[in-house]
C-alpha cells in the first residue's frame, strides 16, 4: 500500500503501474489520504465512491490509465458542483462533461480524482474566493499559487495530484506554473475543444494541463486535442506530441529569438529579470538560437478593454443575482463588475475590435522572419515571485511601483493574438520558484516543447515543492 502519492509524473506512474509496483486503488487512497491532510485548500470537491470504482476497474494500458487527476472548478464533470467558484452560484451541478475532461477520462483512462480550486470566475491571478477561502502555494504558504487555476498548481506542485486540469484566458496556466514551478503550456487557440457550451466571449481561453514534466503535457495534448463539431473553433488533430519530443532540435538551430523585459508594457522585478535572462542566455545557447535585439516588441494595450469584455460574461453568468449578491463576491470580481457597468456600448465595442486588429497586426509584425522579426519572444511568466495569499494583487514589483493592472500584461498577448506561450521553471528568488515564458507563432507547439524538454534535460527543476518531497526523476 503506498503511503504518499507518487512524486514523480504521470508518465513515470504508469510505468508503475504496469510493472505492478502500485495499483491505481492504491494512488487514489494515497491521493485522498494527502487531501485529507493537506493545508493547501487546493481541493474544492471529491466524488469518491466514482472515482474508487473508476480505479479498481483502471486500464493501464491507457496513455493516463489509472492516474488520478485533478479537475479545475471551472470546468464542467456531469453531476459535479458547477458554481464557477462563486457563493451566489453554489448550488448549481453540471450538467455535461467537457470535451477535453471525456477524453482524458475515456480515451487516456485517467480517474478523475478531485475538483480544484479557481478564483471566482477565472477573473484574478490569485486563488482566494468567498466560497472557498485561500489556497496556498505549497513552496510557502503564506503565498499564492496564482490564478486561476490555482488550486491546480497547488496540488500539483504539493504533492497532491501528478497533473490536473488548467485553463488559461489571461495567463491562467501560466501565472500559476510560474509561480509554483511546474510547465505550463499555454496552445494555439483551438487546439483542444471547449465543447460542450463552449462560450467563446473574447476569443482568449485555451484549455490544457499544469504538470510536472514536459513529457506530460505532450502526452495530455496527444489525448485531448483534437476538432469537435460543437466547437466549431476548434482545430483538426495533430498526433506525435510525445513521440516527436526532442525531434525538432535540429530545426531550433538558429531561429531568432528577442528577449524582452517588458513585454506587453510589463514592470518586471530587476532581481528575477536577472535570473531569468540568465536562464534565457542558457537556453539560447543549448539550442543554438541567435538572440536579436532591437526588434521593436511595443504592443498596444488590451488590458482594459480584455477586462471591460470579460465582466459582460461574468455579469451574464450571475444573471438574477446582480447587483443583489455584490456583497457575496470577491473584492476584484465586484469592483470590475461596478467599474465597467453601463460602460460597454458601440463605442466600448468598437475600441475593442480597433486595439484587437492593432495587436493583431503588431503581434503579426514581431513574428515576421522575413519583415526582421523573430521566431521567439522569451519574457517572464510573472511580473514578481508569488504575492500574498489573501492578497491584494500587488503593485510594487522589486521595489518599483507599477500598479495592480501589470499582473497580466506579460500574459495578456498571446491570449488575445491566439498563439502559444508556455512557462518554465526555470530557478528561485529567495526560495520562490520563477517561471520563463517562451512566445512562438501560431501552431508553434512542437518547438516550444522541445525548448522545455532542453531546459528540463540540463536544468532539471524539482518536480514538487521542497517541502512536500521534491525530487527530480
Amino acid at each position: 500500500m503506498a503511503d504518499t502519492p507518487w512524486l514523480g509524473d504521470s508518465c513515470s506512474l504508469v510505468e508503475a503501474f504496469r510493472r505492478g509496483e502500485r495499483t491505481p486503488s492504491e494512488e487514489l487512497q494515497a491521493t485522498y489520504a494527502a487531501i485529507d491532510a493537506s493545508e493547501l485548500n487546493a481541493i474544492s470537491f471529491t466524488d469518491r465512491e466514482s472515482a474508487l470504482a473508476a480505479a479498481a476497474a483502471a486500464d493501464i494500458t491507457k496513455p493516463f490509465g489509472g492516474v488520478p487527476i485533478g479537475v479545475k472548478e471551472l470546468d464542467h464533470v456531469a453531476g459535479w458542483p458547477a458554481t464557477h467558484a462563486s457563493v451566489p452560484l453554489q448550488h448549481l451541478k453540471a450538467s455535461y462533461t467537457n470535451t477535453h475532461i471525456a477524453r482524458i477520462r475515456d480515451l487516456g483512462g485517467a480517474v478523475l480524482a478531485a475538483q480544484t480550486t479557481a478564483s471566482e470566475f477565472g477573473g484574478v491571478n490569485l486563488t482566494r474566493t468567498v466560497l472557498h477561502g485561500i489556497t496556498r502555494n505549497p513552496w510557502d504558504l503564506s503565498r499564492t499559487p496564482g490564478g486561476s487555476s490555482g488550486g491546480t498548481a497547488a496540488a500539483v506542485a504539493g504533492g497532491l495530484l501528478t497533473i490536473a486540469t488548467g485553463g488559461d484566458g489571461g495567463g491562467s496556466i501560466r501565472i500559476p506554473a510560474g509561480f509554483t514551478g511546474l510547465f505550463g503550456l499555454k496552445a494555439t487557440y483551438g487546439r483542444i475543444p471547449r465543447c460542450p457550451g463552449a462560450d467563446y466571449g473574447n476569443m482568449t481561453v485555451t484549455v490544457g494541463p499544469l504538470s510536472r514534466s514536459v513529457r506530460d503535457t505532450a502526452r495530455w495534448f496527444d489525448v485531448c486535442n483534437g476538432f469537435d463539431a460543437q466547437d466549431p473553433l476548434s482545430l483538426m488533430r495533430v498526433d506525435g506530441w510525445e513521440r516527436d519530443l526532442g525531434t525538432h532540435l535540429g530545426e531550433l538551430t538558429g531561429k531568432r529569438v528577442a528577449v524582452v523585459p517588458n513585454w506587453g508594457g510589463a514592470t518586471v522585478s530587476p532581481i528575477m529579470w536577472e535570473l531569468l535572462e540568465a536562464a534565457a542566455e542558457d537556453l539560447i545557447v543549448d539550442a543554438g538560437l541567435v538572440r536579436v535585439d532591437g526588434v521593436d516588441t511595443n504592443l498596444p494595450r488590451m488590458g482594459a478593454a480584455w477586462s471591460i469584455s470579460g465582466t459582460i460574461a461574468i455579469e451574464a453568468a450571475l444573471g438574477e443575482y446582480w447587483p443583489d449578491c455584490a456583497d457575496q463576491l470577491t473584492p476584484e470580481i465586484r469592483a470590475g463588475l461596478e467599474l465597467t457597468r453601463g460602460q460597454y456600448g458601440v463605442e466600448a465595442r468598437a475600441k475593442i475590435e480597433r486595439r484587437r486588429v492593432e495587436l493583431n497586426e503588431a503581434m503579426a509584425r514581431i513574428f515576421d522572419v522575413a519583415q526582421g522579426g523573430v521566431d521567439f519572444v522569451v519574457t517572464a511568466s510573472n511580473p514578481d515571485v508569488a504575492f500574498a495569499a489573501e492578497g491584494p494583487l500587488p503593485s510594487v514589483f522589486g521595489g518599483i511601483k507599477a500598479g495592480g493592472a501589470n499582473n497580466g500584461r506579460l500574459t495578456f498577448p498571446c491570449n488575445l493574438h491566439g498563439n502559444p506561450g508556455a512557462s518554465i521553471p526555470a530557478g528561485e528568488v529567495d526560495g520562490l520558484p520563477i517561471g520563463l515564458q517562451v512566445i512562438g507563432r501560431h501552431f508553434s507547439e512542437p518547438l516550444l516543447l522541445d525548448l522545455a524538454l532542453l531546459a528540463e534535460r540540463n536544468r532539471p527543476w524539482p518536480l514538487v515543492a521542497p517541502s512536500h518531497g521534491a525530487r527530480t526523476s
